[in-house]
């Protein structure tokens, strides 16, 4: 694994043990590179259920939940949609725990509203919700990166402590 995503994905993998919790993933943006990463190192099948790549609204809607109604007012790439998909991710797969990710990688896609690098995600545990936009620079794959990085930074944040954590990078 490069980028630092062992030494991350270790320590989510040591929080999800310590709390008994299974994680389940939503991917659209970054098209299954969290499931990839997470399951990169020996022991993923204690705590990783798996992830629904839902590139395609369809996906979004008929496997993850995402109210039709979302996909048309607010858009894939919204608060709403990111934490439908994750409370849909969280009851398709079973798990405990789940995280969403819903952005724009580019190069192209964007508008003044939501430009390349907007993403959407949520985290969604038995004790917390969280939901937070964030906006990236580079290209396509470290728009993809950065996405992951935050996403499992999250997981961490809401499974290392009790309370539900201080959200995202609250670590």
């Amino acid at each position: 694994m490069e980028d630092g995503f062992a030494a991350l994905t270790e320590r989510l993998g040591a929080a999800l043990r310590a709390r008994g919790w299974r994680l389940a993933c939503a991917e659209s943006c970054t098209g299954g590179l969290l499931a990839s990463v997470l399951t990169d190192g020996a022991g993923a099948s204690d705590w990783f259920f798996g992830s629904v790549v839902a590139y395609a609204n369809e996906i979004k809607r008929d496997v993850l939940g995402v109210s039709q109604t979302v996909l048309d007012t607010k858009g894939a790439v919204s608060r709403e949609a990111a934490l439908a998909m994750a409370r849909g991710a969280r009851g398709v797969l079973r798990a405990d725990i789940a995280v969403a990710v819903s952005g724009i990688a580019g190069p192209g896609g964007g508008t003044p509203q939501k430009p390349v690098g907007t993403v959407w995600m949520a985290w969604e545990s038995p004790e917390a919700v969280e939901v937070k936009r964030f906006t990236f620079a580079g290209d396509r794959l470290a728009i993809k990166r950065q996405s992951v990085r935050e996403a499992m930074a999250g997981v961490l944040a809401l499974a290392a402590h009790p309370d539900g954590g201080n959200g995202p990078n609250g670590l």
